[in-house]
């Protein structure tokens, strides 16, 4: 064999003399169209469409128009009847008194009934407030029809109208309130009981949610949805006086809302109350706001959540 002499000079000059090896071509750049997503599995990047992107900042601008609502009631829970679709929420699965928004359980017993609303029916003693001792405009000995009693106490939230309608159930005062409870826990409620049908007792409770099944059960009987919307009603009380009723939701006289059923609600135990079923933008919407703090707080966040819905339906639509 023969040896073939090496230095490590004479490597370092063929190494500079040899050809330079041919690179590969250039990776073609990649560009993403952000926002984008990894996969934690094989790492390879998800490029979004410009819809996809659209819709995660339609997501962002709804999640800042919920933080800026600034609501002052304790809870509000806003639902589209039709889809199911939550709109917002706050503290919705609280339990609360609810105030004079039992009237519309008494209403639709009433409705429900099948008892003749144009019988005559007349406030008497026990009808009296002894429990909040709140004031009323129908005195003792005043004589109004079934359908006159259960409007004054739908618009104008009368506690003496409401007792009344209760006390001439067949069976009288507390098989009244039976039936309010087998009713609510036919429409599914729940979270909801109640011990008399004006809504002065603290212990006449429900939640957001069941009070939208209130709502929309309520929402199929004319008589309720007439009663509740109407801005005034005049009535005749003895010897042929008249006495004029306003409607407690002032919204009602805005022609800008289109209200199916509303009832307002108040004791020191519950708060400012409100409940609607009304149409934004063709959307039917269950309004729900309790505990609010200050005379017209609960108005003030009815029209909150209205800006808030139509800007949603903006969103929805870009």
């Amino acid at each position: 064999m023969f040896s073939v002499p090496f230095s490590t000079a004479a490597l370092a000059q063929t190494v500079a003399l040899a050809p330079q090896a041919v690179t590969a071509e250039p990776a073609s750049a990649v560009s993403y169209k952000a926002p984008h997503l990894v996969f934690k599995k094989n790492l390879q990047p998800v490029t979004y469409t410009e819809n996809d992107s659209q819709r995660a900042l339609n997501s962002l601008k709804h999640d800042a128009l919920i933080q800026n609502a600034a609501l002052r009631s304790e809870i509000a829970f806003v639902q589209d009847l039709e889809s199911a679709t939550v709109l917002y929420q706050k503290n919705s699965d609280a339990v609360r008194p609810i105030a004079s928004i039992t009237k519309l359980m008494t209403a639709l017993v009433v409705a429900e009934s099948g008892l003749p609303m144009d019988e005559m029916l007349q406030i008497i003693d026990d009808d009296v407030d002894r429990v909040k001792y709140s004031s009323s405009r129908l005195s003792v000995g005043s004589t109004l029809s079934r359908a006159d009693m259960m409007h004054l106490a739908l618009m104008s939230s009368e506690n003496r109208a409401a007792h009344a309608l209760g006390r001439n159930y067949p069976g009288g005062l507390a098989a009244f309130v039976r039936a309010m409870n087998d009713k609510a826990r036919a429409l599914g409620m729940r979270n909801t009981h109640f011990v008399e049908p004006t809504g002065l007792s603290s212990d006449n409770v429900s939640s957001p949610r069941d009070l939208v099944k209130l709502l929309a059960a309520a929402s199929k009987q004319p008589r309720i949805h007439q009663y509740t919307t109407n801005d005034q009603y005049s009535v005749q009380v003895g010897r042929g006086r008249q006495l004029v009723f306003n409607n407690t939701n002032r919204l009602v006289k805005n022609a800008n809302w289109d209200i199916q059923v509303s009832k307002t609600g108040f004791i020191n135990e519950a708060g400012e109350c409100l409940v609607m079923l009304t149409k934004i933008e063709d959307r039917e919407v269950a309004i729900v706001l309790l505990n609010s703090s200050g005379r017209y707080s609960r108005i003030g966040d009815a029209v909150r959540i209205r800006n808030l819905v139509e800007k949603s339906n903006g969103l929805a639509m870009l």
